[in-house]
């Protein structure tokens, strides 16, 4: 196993965390994040980092509802894919997620294989019942415009997809 660690993000590490998501903005696989937006996330990431102490990847928990919660802005450096930085990630994340009480997990994504070894299913349409619909619609949140499969955040998710995970109780 490579020797990295996985802790709560600080706002020390958000200018980090903004150089690792920017290269993957240019080449439009994720969506840009003003810097005041991550400053008042930093709650929701983790971070991976190096003996020395070095960001190598980040990701974040995002609350939708009550039972439901998307994992977003999962990130690792290139010299550090397939080493287990990302399975880490995603298994703190949904550790915080079930210390919250989620019961569900969402990602869009177009690293489908990636979180179907995690227990990530495709999901369609409709996945919440109309009262919840009625609720989420509401928000301001991208990622719950995503989750919901609004029209006006289609073009953001061209080629993605919609997973959806079910956590057993630890």
């Amino acid at each position: 196993m490579s020797d990295f660690t996985v802790r709560r993000a600080r706002t020390a590490d958000i200018r980090g965390i903004q150089s690792m998501l920017e290269p993957y903005v240019q080449r439009r696989i994720l969506l840009g994040k003003d810097l005041v937006v991550l400053y008042e996330s930093t709650q929701q990431f983790v971070v991976a980092e190096d003996a020395h102490g070095h960001l190598i990847g980040c990701g974040a928990l995002h609350v939708m509802w009550e039972d439901l919660g998307e994992i977003r802005t999962l990130i690792v450096i290139d010299e550090w894919l397939h080493r287990g930085v990302g399975r880490a990630l995603v298994e703190r994340l949904e550790a915080d997620a079930r210390e919250l009480g989620l019961k569900r997990l969402f990602c869009l994504t177009f690293e489908v294989e990636f979180f179907q070894r995690r227990g990530f299913s495709p999901i369609g349409e409709m996945i919440v019942d109309p009262d919840v619909y009625s609720q989420l619609v509401r928000s301001p949140d991208e990622g719950v415009a995503e989750f919901l499969d609004l029209a006006h955040v289609k073009p953001n998710t061209l080629g993605n997809t919609r997973m959806l995970k079910v956590l057993d109780p630890e």
